[in-house]
């Protein structure tokens, strides 16, 4: 992995406030989505239960898919879109 000319020895070198400040962010979404299911009742499932779905699955989308995709050198992004 090259940036600026230097070998970095992984993706994430030099980004430990953005790795923490992410970390945090989807804790909190993770968090929000357990926290919907305290309102879980056998009158009220719907919302709870897809509030909890929808905040627990962007937890782990955001860092996996849009997220993950910051180590691809350039040439090999132009390679891909062609």
């Amino acid at each position: 992995m090259y940036s600026n000319g230097k070998n970095k020895a992984y993706s994430g070198q030099g980004q430990l406030a953005s790795s923490l400040l992410t970390f945090a962010v989807m804790l909190v979404l993770f968090f929000g989505g357990l926290y919907a299911l305290s309102f879980w009742t056998l009158e009220n499932a719907w919302l709870p239960g897809l509030t909890c779905l929808v905040l627990c699955a962007l937890a782990f989308i955001i860092p996996q898919h849009l997220l993950g995709r910051s180590d691809i050198h350039a040439q090999e992004h132009a390679k891909r879109e062609i």
